[in-house]
C-alpha cells in the first residue's frame, strides 16, 4: 500500500515508517521537523529511513512542511493517492502545554482539521491517528477503557487530542470517512525523545546529576514499548474503522459509533511504579541514581493502566514487551548513539 506517515521525523512515526517499509509498503512521510526538541535528532531518523530505502530499494519520499499550511497538504495529496493515511505529527508534551498553548491550537488543531479535509475530498479509505491516554484526565476508573467518558482533561494537550477524537467523528459520520483513534500510553524505547523520563533518567544518571520524581515518586504508568506501540498502528491502519451494528443513540458507547469510527488503547497492560522504572534503568547503566523527589506538578495523572481488551478481542494483539527488556534496549541505543562512557 501507499501510507502517507505525518510526523516521520518523530519517535513513533520514525519507528512506524521504518516498519512499513520493512513490509514492502510505499511511504511518503511529512513533517516539519521544528526545534521543540534537537532537531539533529529528527535529522538523523530521517537519514536513516533514507538509508533503509537507498539500501534495499524501497519506495520512500519525504516531504518537509507544516500541515497548518494547506497549500502543504494540497501539494503533498495532489501528487500522491495514499491507500492509508497514519497520522502521528503533534505538539506534544503536557508541562509544555501550560507555557505555549497557542503551539498546541496550530499543530493540533489547525493542521488536524486541514487533513481530515484532505482526507474527505481524496477518498482515503482509511485515516488512523494518534490520541493520547492523557484524555482520560480527571477519571480514576481503572484500567482506562475506551468505552469510558473522557470529558474531563487535565492538560491543554489532552483537551487537543480529544478535540481530534471529536472533530474525526463527525468526518466520519458527515463523510462517512473511516476513522480510527489510538490513545498511546507512555511510549518509551530507542530514538526516543529527549523530553521524556527514560531519556533524561539515563542522560542524568549517567553525568553524575539527580532525577527529578515528581508526585514524590508515587506515579504509575503503563509503560509500553514503541515496537508494540508500533505493531498496534499498523494493525490499527490495516483493519478499516467499521460502523457498529449494535450501537445505542440511547446508551451511546463513546469507543464506536453507527458511523465507521472507532477508539482504541494500545497500552502494556500492565502499570508500572516510577520507582520500579528507574530501578530498571539502573539496572540496564550499572549505575545507580540520585533521586530528587518532588510534589505533583500542574496537569500530571498520578497512575495509567490500559484496558486493553478491545485492542485484543478487534485486532487480535496485545503489547508484550516487559518494561525491563525495553529499558535495556533504550539503554544499549543511547550508549551507542551518543557514545556514552560505560567505565565506571
Amino acid at each position: 500500500m501507499k501510507v502517507l506517515v505525518t510526523g516521520s521525523a518523530g519517535f513513533i512515526g520514525f519507528h512506524l515508517a521504518r516498519r512499513l517499509l520493512q513490509r514492502g509498503d510505499e511511504v511518503v512521510g511529512l513533517d516539519v521537523v521544528n526545534d521543540y526538541y534537537d532537531p539533529a535528532l529528527k535529522e538523523r531518523r530521517l537519514a536513516t529511513l533514507a538509508d533503509l530505502a537507498t539500501q534495499s530499494d524501497k519506495r520512500y519520499a519525504f516531504v518537509r512542511g507544516n500541515m497548518a499550511d494547506r497549500p502543504v497538504l494540497d501539494r503533498v495529496f495532489e501528487h500522491n493517492r495514499f491507500d492509508r493515511v497514519i497520522h502521528l505529527a503533534a505538539q506534544a508534551g503536557v508541562r509544555y502545554s501550560l507555557e505555549n498553548p497557542h503551539a498546541y491550537v496550530e499543530s493540533n488543531l489547525i493542521a488536524f482539521v486541514n487533513l481530515l479535509e484532505a482526507c474527505r475530498h481524496n477518498n482515503v479509505a482509511h485515516l488512523t491517528y494518534a490520541s493520547t491516554s492523557s484524555v482520560y484526565g480527571a477519571n480514576t476508573n481503572m484500567p482506562f477503557s475506551e468505552h469510558h467518558g473522557v470529558d474531563h482533561p487535565l492538560q491543554f494537550y489532552a483537551a487537543t487530542k480529544r478535540a481530534n477524537e471529536l472533530m474525526a467523528h463527525s468526518y466520519s459520520h458527515l463523510f462517512r470517512l473511516p476513522t480510527t483513534a489510538l490513545r498511546f500510553f507512555t511510549v518509551y524505547g530507542p530514538w526516543g525523545r529527549p523530553d521524556m523520563a527514560l531519556f533524561k533518567f539515563t542522560k542524568n544518571i549517567l553525568e553524575d546529576r539527580p532525577i527529578q520524581l515528581f508526585n514524590n515518586g508515587n506515579h504509575v504508568r503503563d509503560f509500553t514499548y514503541v515496537d508494540d506501540i508500533v505493531e498496534g498502528v499498523i494493525r490499527a491502519s490495516d483493519a478499516i474503522a467499521q460502523p457498529n451494528p449494535t450501537w445505542d443513540s440511547v446508551r451511546p458507547d463513546p469507543a464506536t459509533s453507527d458511523a465507521p469510527y472507532r477508539i482504541y488503547n494500545i497500552g502494556n497492560n500492565n502499570p508500572v511504579a516510577l520507582t520500579a522504572y528507574v530501578d530498571a534503568i539502573e539496572a540496564a547503566l550499572g549505575k545507580v541514581a540520585k533521586r530528587e523527589y518532588l510534589p505533583l506538578q500542574p496537569g500530571d495523572v498520578p497512575s495509567t493502566y490500559s484496558d486493553t481488551s478491545e485492542l485484543e478481542g478487534q485486532l487480535g494483539y496485545k503489547p508484550v514487551t516487559p518494561v525491563i527488556e525495553g529499558v535495556r534496549r533504550f539503554v544499549e541505543w543511547y550508549k551507542s548513539y551518543y557514545g556514552a562512557d560505560t567505565n565506571y
